[in-house]
């Protein structure tokens, strides 16, 4: 089990801590010192069959300073994960990876449904 994680970021925090509280082991990966590349981004994307907007980080600073809002729609999906693999603050976290499941976001009720 992967958790994709900004470790200053305080939902990644509580994640961690849910997750050792559940007793699962886990690998840790910081998303800004190892951004995912577009290539993961895909996979990822495939695998948790949520549409693409949701891996990026809308209430993010930089999602607002580069006004992706009003420019994701007019991107192709391929676009959108190069922006996404470039500065690793664009995409949502933390994002759980295992098995053949991804997670995006920490949603206690939804990771403990996916854990069981």
């Amino acid at each position: 089990m992967l958790l994709i994680e900004y470790p200053k970021c305080t939902t990644c925090q509580k994640a961690a801590k849910w997750l050792e509280n559940q007793g699962v082991s886990f690998d840790r990966r910081d998303i800004k010192e190892n951004r995912p590349t577009a290539q993961e981004l895909r996979l990822w994307h495939e695998i948790s069959g949520l549409p693409l907007k949701k891996f990026f980080n809308t209430s993010g600073m930089r999602y607002r300073e580069l006004g992706l809002k009003d420019r994701i729609p007019g991107m192709t999906e391929q676009e959108q994960y190069d922006l996404l693999a470039s500065d690793g603050m664009l995409v949502k976290r933390p994002i759980l990876l295992f098995e053949d499941q991804v997670l995006v976001g920490f949603r206690e009720k939804d990771w403990e449904a996916a854990l069981k």
